[in-house]
This record gives C-alpha cells, sequence and structure tokens, in this order.
C-alpha cells in the first residue's frame, strides 16, 4: 500500500465519518474528504492535516467520480445506506478501487450483496459495529467447523445514544418493511409481525446475567449467512439499550474523553451451536460509533495489502482472518 494515497471518507462530517477521519490520520494515512456540504468539509480540514476536500452529491456520478479521483479507496460513513451504498460503490467500481461502508440497515446491506455479486473488486458492506463485529466474532468462534445449527449474537449495551443519523436510517428501513420486523430462520430472511419478548442473557463477568431483547434483529443476519452455512441466525439487545432507541428525546451521544467518545460501554458475546456443542467469542469495548472507525480503517488497510481471503463483494469474516483482525484491534 502506497501511504502517499489517500482514502476517501464519503460521509466525512458526520459522527461516525469524523471518527474515520481522525483514525486514517492517527495511522498517518492521508484522506480525501467528500459529502454534500462544502462548508462543513472546509470546517472538518482544518482540524487535519493532509487531507483534501471534494464536495459531491450522491445524486451527481460524476461529481463522485471527481471526489475519487486518484483515491486508494473509498469508505461510505454517510447514512441512509439504502440511498448512499448504491452511487457510491458503483463510483469506486467505476474508478476500480475497493469500497467499504457501516451500514447498519439490513436491506441495504442485502441489496448491496445482490446489486454487487458478480464484482471483482472488493465491495466490504457493515464493517462497522453491527454486522462486521458479530460477524468476525460468529467467524472466529467457529474454528474448524464448517457448518452449525445456530448462531446467536447478544449486544451488551450500558446505553444507546442514537446520533440523527441513527434514527434517520431506521426510519428509513422502517417505512421499507411497512413497520415490519425481520428475522433470518430457516437459511432466509422472513418479515413477520411477532411482538419484541424479553429474556435473560448471561454475559461474561463483569457484565454477568442482564435483560436483553430476544429478536431485536441486526445487519448480522445478512453478513453471517452470506458465507456461512448457519440457517437460524439470532441477535439480542440489552433491554436498556433498546429503550434509549425507542424513545424519542434521548440525546445524542455526548464526548467524555479526549478522543471524542461517548462514556457508552459494550459487551458484544457471539455464540454457535452443532449437534449439542457450543462455542463462544466476545468482545468488549467503548462508544459503538467510535469503535466502527477502527474497524472500517483495519479494513481498508488490510485490502489494499493484500492481506484478504476472498474477492467481490464479501462481508469481514468471509474477506478477513478473523481471529487475526480481532487480536489486531484488541478485541
Amino acid at each position: 500500500m502506497n501511504t502517499n494515497t489517500p482514502i476517501a471518507v464519503y460521509g466525512a462530517t458526520g459522527h461516525t465519518g469524523r471518527f474515520v477521519v481522525a483514525e486514517l490520520r492517527r495511522r498517518g494515512l492521508p484522506a480525501i474528504l467528500s459529502g454534500r456540504s462544502a462548508t462543513r468539509l472546509t470546517q472538518l480540514a482544518t482540524q487535519h492535516e493532509q487531507v483534501t476536500v471534494r464536495p459531491a452529491d450522491v445524486s451527481d456520478p460524476a461529481a463522485l467520480d471527481r471526489a475519487l479521483d486518484g483515491a486508494a479507496a473509498v469508505i461510505n460513513t454517510a447514512g441512509p445506506f439504502a440511498l448512499t451504498a448504491g452511487p457510491v460503490a458503483d463510483a469506486a467500481l467505476r474508478a476500480g478501487i475497493p469500497y467499504l461502508d457501516v451500514a447498519a440497515e439490513i436491506e441495504a446491506n442485502a441489496a448491496t450483496f445482490a446489486r454487487h455479486q458478480n464484482a471483482t473488486t472488493p465491495v466490504i458492506p457493515a464493517m462497522a459495529f453491527y454486522g462486521g463485529l458479530g460477524d468476525l466474532l460468529i467467524t472466529a468462534a467457529m474454528g474448524d467447523w464448517t457448518e452449525a445449527d445456530e448462531a446467536h449474537i447478544a449486544y451488551g449495551l450500558s446505553s444507546w445514544h442514537p446520533t440523527p443519523g441513527t434514527r434517520l436510517a431506521g426510519q428509513v428501513s422502517h417505512e421499507r418493511r411497512a413497520g415490519r420486523r425481520v428475522r433470518f430462520t430457516g437459511g432466509t430472511l422472513e418479515y413477520h409481525d411477532d411482538p419484541l419478548t424479553q429474556q435473560d442473557w448471561h454475559f461474561p463477568e463483569p457484565l454477568g446475567r442482564r435483560p436483553v431483547m430476544a429478536e431485536f434483529t441486526m445487519a448480522d443476519v445478512v453478513t453471517v449467512p452470506s458465507h456461512l452455512a448457519i440457517p437460524e441466525v439470532r441477535t439480542y439487545m440489552s433491554v436498556e439499550a433498546a429503550r434509549d432507541l425507542a424513545t424519542g428525546d434521548t440525546p445524542a451521544p455526548t464526548p467524555v474523553d479526549d478522543l471524542g467518545r461517548s462514556g457508552q460501554q459494550f459487551v458484544v458475546d457471539a455464540r454457535v451451536r452443532k449437534n449439542g456443542a457450543e462455542r463462544r467469542a466476545t468482545a468488549s469495548g467503548q462508544d459503538i460509533y467510535a469503535i466502527t472507525a477502527p474497524l472500517v480503517v483495519e479494513a481498508a488497510q488490510r485490502t489494499l495489502t493484500g492481506r484478504t481471503r476472498a474477492t467481490g463483494v464479501a462481508s469481514a469474516g468471509a474477506i478477513f482472518d478473523a481471529p487475526d483482525f480481532l487480536r489486531a484491534l484488541g478485541l
């Protein structure tokens, strides 16, 4: 990888986009800052060295092409991804460079896999806390298993103060589903009207036994089955976080440290089951939006240096060595 070749960040001025730009610069990588607002991009550029501002709207393919000219790869952090993933990924493929995004939207991720199934350039959707991290953990837990009966991913969040982007993406997804919920069962995505139910989950200490909302479905139901033969994939959310998200006036995240992270703590507990046996992998840390930055930037660096195990469109667990990737980030 030529460290003088910039990586483009589309949606650079958003909450997650700012973390991604900071992570690129922390690693000494130059960046192209792109998105709709030239004013906001220019303001962000004053906070960093070795960055270039190139505004572009997703409705303007020529502007996107200019924004990605000379870039090594593009990281899309601009939701709703139902609106941005297609145009930005198409621009990346026209430029012949890898595309990565941090989409948590189930339908948007499914569409990216379907749209780019014949791609030869790397396309890596959901390379984020939701979708990417769970997929890496399940893949690591699988070990030498080539198939399993069930995969379960429980999110133990101390709280969830959603960004405006998260709320908007959730609204778009809700409208696309006509208010219905989704699960992955019997090897396929299924829409339903069943109510959420609550159960207890035994997280690793010190979190311990906590109530969770069962079948609180996240993007892992797209990423995990994209490469692993597991017909049942279920995700769970801590009750505290689910209530925060459901409350319309829960404020956006507030920084508590010099890195701009919120005080939110998380534990992700991934389990796979086969013939009565269970394997488990877990990760913990601070701030689900902040942790997305090292996840997607590490993925971009590995892709650009050839440390991949697949081509074309692929999830994190399919394209990377999952245990090594998790160790590299201390997860």
